[in-house]
């Protein structure tokens, strides 16, 4: 596949073991909840896991975060000497994912070329990123990818295909129909069951030809309305900094490299789910927040000053909800300047904590934010959810949206690793 940036892989996946203890969540999720990644380590014990090749945002700042990577790095040594995860060659992998919720999704993995994507605001590359990439979060994480000789993925990547051509005639047809799946398992933490679906070349080819008619230049103007506007084929649903991350180790090693080893190299790429944002079972969950070791009452008179006519209650404008220990309440911004909500709120805090300090979280869920801001020197404030088709047309025309504006579903749904990819020759 040379015309569009998504294609097959060799696709390593797990062998001799049992796939409830080898897949866990995406590293990202959970981050305030230490105790959740300590229940899984103790669930794990010493079966093989993916929990042992990777590391979970909690611990990115902890002091001993060099001897956690190099047992990660080790421990991806030890799996491929010993056969623990077999290839399956160029190939696509059609995942079916019964979410907790009792929906279905479906999803393609394979590999993205990373010179066909650009996180940076206002790019014009086939794969965008859609929130604000914090800078600052990548070089801890490349910490991790460097010296790694697989990735991977938790990164989930849309397509805008109202009329469904793409992925979802694969559900209907072999393999899924009379084939046994190449992976199947029920998923920790109420995560729900996957099956894995190899593709046939024919399939691939299928894939190719529905992917390349979606980026058609003429059919992309007249569907957005978007005359002279590049094409957006793939834009990020979770995961945009470990895409990131991926692509700033990609620039690193390629200039050592010379233009043929480039062409091919592995870490040129980076594997990926692929799903279509119009799949039924897909939701855009908001992303709350919370601040800590802050003074909450003090915050919220910062907010009030730094917006004219900013007031408590209901009103015309943005509503940020916020919650405290024993109270809730609104603080109404008249006349906001940014589009959504989440952008009010967020320049806002990047300004405050700058100026005052503190820490802040993004949070899934309103009961957990609702908990987490009970604690002392803590604030939550709970937004609304973006709409599925504000997606695409919003990072046509305005770029990227403030970072963490949506999730894709709760955090039990996200991706769980269980595919890899060798990103070393």
């Amino acid at each position: 596949m040379s015309k569009i940036a998504f294609s097959p892989a060799d696709i390593l996946i797990p062998y001799d073991c049992g796939l409830t203890k080898w897949a866990v969540v995406a590293c990202d999720q959970y981050t305030s909840q230490p105790d959740y990644w300590e229940r899984v380590d103790q669930y794990v014990g010493s079966a093989p896991s993916t929990l042992r090749m990777i590391l979970p945002e909690s611990k990115l700042e902890s002091p001993n975060v060099e001897q956690e990577i190099e047992k990660i790095q080790q421990t991806m040594k030890d799996y491929l000497a010993n056969d623990r995860m077999r290839c399956i060659e160029d190939s696509l992998v059609l995942v079916e994912r019964k979410l907790s919720s009792g929906k279905t999704r479906f999803g393609l993995v394979g590999k993205l070329d990373l010179e066909q994507y650009s996180y940076e605001k206002g790019s014009g590359t086939p794969i965008r990123a859609t929130e604000g990439t914090v800078l600052s979060r990548i070089p801890p994480r490349m910490k991790v990818r460097r010296g790694a000789e697989v990735e991977l993925p938790h990164i989930m990547v849309l397509i805008d295909d109202p009329e469904k051509t793409v992925i979802e005639p694969l559900c209907t047809q072999p393999p899924r129909s009379n084939k046994s799946p190449i992976y199947m398992a029920s998923l920790m933490e109420d995560g729900g069951r996957i099956w894995g679906y190899r593709l046939s070349p024919e399939q691939n080819q299928a894939v190719e030809d529905a992917l390349t008619a979606l980026a058609d230049p003429k059919r992309f103007e007249a569907f957005y309305h978007a005359p002279g506007k590049p094409v957006l084929t793939f834009a990020m649903g979770d995961g945009n900094h470990s895409l990131a991350t991926a692509k700033a180790c990609w620039e690193e090693r390629k200039a050592t490299l010379s233009p043929k080893e480039q062409a091919d190299h592995p870490a040129r790429y980076a594997l990926v789910e692929l799903v279509n944002l119009h799949d039924e079972s897909l939701e855009f969950e908001a992303i709350h927040r919370v601040l800590f070791d802050v003074e909450p009452k003090a915050l919220l008179e910062a907010l009030l000053a730094a917006y004219p006519g900013a007031h408590y209650g209901e009103g015309e404008g943005h509503q940020l909800h916020y919650v405290l220990a024993e109270e809730e309440g609104i603080v109404t911004v008249p006349d906001p300047k940014a589009q959504l909500e989440v952008g009010t709120l967020q320049t806002f805090l990047d300004q405050y904590l700058e100026d005052h300090g503190g820490r802040i979280d993004y949070i899934h869920g309103e009961d957990v934010t609702r908990e987490l801001a009970r604690q002392p020197g803590a604030i939550g404030f709970l937004l609304p959810a973006m709409g599925k088709d504000q997606l695409f047309p919003t990072v046509i025309f305005d770029g990227a949206l403030p970072r963490k504006t949506f999730s894709m579903g709760e955090a039990q749904d996200k991706r769980f690793y269980l595919e890899a990819r060798k990103i070393v020759k």
